[in-house]
């Protein structure tokens, strides 16, 4: 997993390791890094604009045009503050045969040194004005400038970067906002424990049938979801349960026709009270807001094992608080809301969308899956992941039917419920992506391609 840091450890950080190593050393660094990345960008061509603020992230700007400089490249500054650039970088520039200008012009690339992590809000008038006008590559340092650091918040003009470089440590924009392709540069930066994880590819393992299982051991989910309106979300739910690898998937409520017709190896019945035993529940996807749906959901929070709660079970729970009571305090709780039913349940989320969940997920003593296109997973006890979505073709309808069939999954397989929920997240964006291949993906596709994406990934027996 890699580790995200707020801003504030990081200063920390970064103030210790500059009491111990030579003045400037860090800066030169960092820089150099960002010009290493600047010519590999360029591929030949030779022409930089910086873009430079105040302070020092417009002095790795301008310590990255020295290296690049000295590499034969045709580089111009425009200073946003020239009596606040940073006297050194910008001395050294200049010796190096750097240009000060006033226009962006035509270059190959373009470095936004304009803010680093220190600023919040968007990008100040000129500022934007130079930013709108720059028809090139932009790559930037440490962050996009006027997107702000620790929530990924854009509440106005900002950058919209290629590339961004930054150093010793991923920050939370890295994760919650769209920073383009982020390269970190090691200046020797070790922070203490990360505020919150990004999963890896290597970091799942997913759980599938060895030598000594059978459908008992390696799962029994149980899928309450579907409606006579909704059929459908059942047929996703339960059919992503199946394609998960559950040992075995039974569903009760009102949609068993169509799960027989779609998928005859589950075991189906009409009544959740003839459901039979399982290791964890899937309830809420189209199953309705009614007096009938609430006492599913009733009899399923006091079942005793894990229960994946999402859609119409959230909006019950947040509309009827007494259904809270039925809750066995020893089993785990997934709920999987969207920003409107989060919001329901919780409150606004607000721009700090990660303080959100893990706040609700406190309240509650359950893990909170939020979704979009940055989805934060939060458990009670202060774990945080993010998993980034690398398109926007989950973004259908009956999408989030799939998610929770997965999770219902992992779950019985005796997952920790925090790793569930963030494994589950990854297969779905790669599920999307490999359904999609490049063209627009219903539900039923992305469903259907589970088990490829659980193939892509390590397993284990």
């Amino acid at each position: 997993m890699r580790g995200v840091w707020h801003t504030e450890r990081v200063k920390s950080a970064e103030e210790e390791l500059m009491a111990v190593v030579p003045p400037g050393s860090l800066m030169r660094k960092a820089a150099f890094g960002v010009a290493t990345h600047a010519l590999r960008l360029l591929s030949g061509r030779r022409r930089v604009t910086l873009l430079v603020g105040a302070g020092n992230n417009g002095g790795d700007a301008l310590w990255a045009g020295y290296f690049l400089r000295r590499r034969g490249v045709a580089v111009s500054a425009v200073l946003l503050a020239p009596e606040k650039a940073h006297a050194e970088g910008l001395a050294a520039f200049r010796r190096a045969g750097g240009r000060i200008t006033d226009q962006v012009g035509t270059p190959d690339l373009v470095v936004d040194g304009i803010v680093g992590l220190s600023a919040r809000g968007p990008l100040r008038p000129d500022a934007a004005a130079l930013v709108s006008s720059v028809n090139a590559p932009i790559l930037a340092v440490d962050l996009p400038s006027g997107i702000d650091p620790d929530t990924g918040e854009i509440s106005g003009p900002h950058v919209r970067a290629h590339t961004t470089v930054t150093f010793g440590c991923l920050k939370p924009v890295h994760a919650l906002a769209d920073c383009g392709e982020v390269h970190l540069v090691d200046i020797g930066l070790r922070p203490s424990d990360p505020d919150f994880v990004l999963l890896d590819r290597s970091d799942i393992t997913w759980p599938v049938p060895g030598p000594s299982d059978d459908k008992y051991t390696q799962g029994v989910t149980g899928v309450a979801a579907g409606s006579s309106t909704y059929p459908g979300a059942a047929v996703l739910s339960t059919g992503a349960a199946v394609l998960a690898t559950s040992g075995m998937v039974r569903y009760a409520g009102p949609a068993a026709d169509a799960i027989r017709a779609r998928w005859p190896e589950t075991i189906c019945t009409g009544s959740i009270t003839d459901a039979g035993r399982v290791q964890a529940w899937v309830v809420g996807p189209g199953m309705g807001t009614g007096s009938s749906s609430a006492e599913v959901l009733r009899f399923v929070l006091d079942a005793g094992v894990p229960v994946i709660a999402d859609a119409d079970a959230i909006t019950l729970l947040a509309s009827t608080p007494s259904l809270w009571d039925a809750r066995d305090p020893d089993a785990a709780l997934v709920l999987t809301p969207h920003d409107r039913e989060f919001e329901r349940l919780a409150g606004p989320v607000g721009a700090d969308r990660v303080a959100a969940a893990r706040k609700a997920a406190q309240r509650f003593n359950a893990v909170v899956l939020l979704k979009g296109h940055r989805t934060v997973v939060a458990a009670p006890d202060g774990r945080a992941l993010v998993n980034s979505a690398t398109s926007s073709w989950p973004a259908t309808a009956g999408s989030g039917d799939v998610l929770s069939g997965i999770i219902g999954a992992l779950l019985a397989s005796g997952l920790d419920p925090f790793l569930a929920a963030g494994y589950a997240a990854y297969a779905h964006v790669l599920a999307a992506e490999l359904g999609a291949d490049g063209a627009p993906v219903p539900a039923s596709g992305l469903m259907e391609a589970v088990p490829d994406a659980i193939r892509s990934l390590r397993v284990a027996p």
